[in-house]
């Protein structure tokens, strides 16, 4: 089982989020709240916490979560193996991968600090089905 670590949101583009308690998601649209939603297919960014703890283990900074301006940070569940099209149970909402990686825009902040950011290479983009709820415990499972 997946389990979700951190539930993070800006209020502005181009920054590094901040954890929430908890997150509504809205169909179509994202979590509330934050500047990324709106009707696109890059609504909610997920990211394995093992996929940071290996950037960790070669720079110095600490890293927290929403560094990676990723809005659920996962452990028990590789994210950026899953196809495009997979379906999830995101806390209580339903959503579907879109996309796996991105790049990274030329002022992220943790490649500017870090020299890398691993968002490229193993974040994962969903869009949400049906709204819900997410926190931190709550699960991250395939949809049947």
């Amino acid at each position: 089982m997946a389990k979700v670590l951190a539930v993070c949101i800006s209020e502005v583009r181009g920054i590094q989020k901040h954890p929430v308690p908890e997150a509504e998601l809205r169909t179509d649209h994202g979590i509330v709240g934050d500047a990324h939603a709106g009707s696109w297919h890059r609504q909610v960014s997920i990211l394995g916490c093992d996929s940071v703890r290996k950037l960790q283990e070669r720079i110095a900074l600490e890293l927290k979560p929403g560094d990676f301006a990723e809005n659920i940070l996962v452990e028990g569940m590789t994210v950026y193996q899953l196809p495009v099209g997979t379906k999830l149970y995101l806390g209580t909402a339903l959503v579907e991968v879109t996309q796996i990686g991105k790049e990274c825009h030329a002022d992220c902040a943790i490649r500017r600090q870090a020299g890398d950011c691993v968002m490229p290479r193993e974040g994962i983009f969903v869009r949400v089905l049906r709204d819900g709820t997410v926190k931190p415990g709550d699960e991250l499972r395939l949809a049947e």
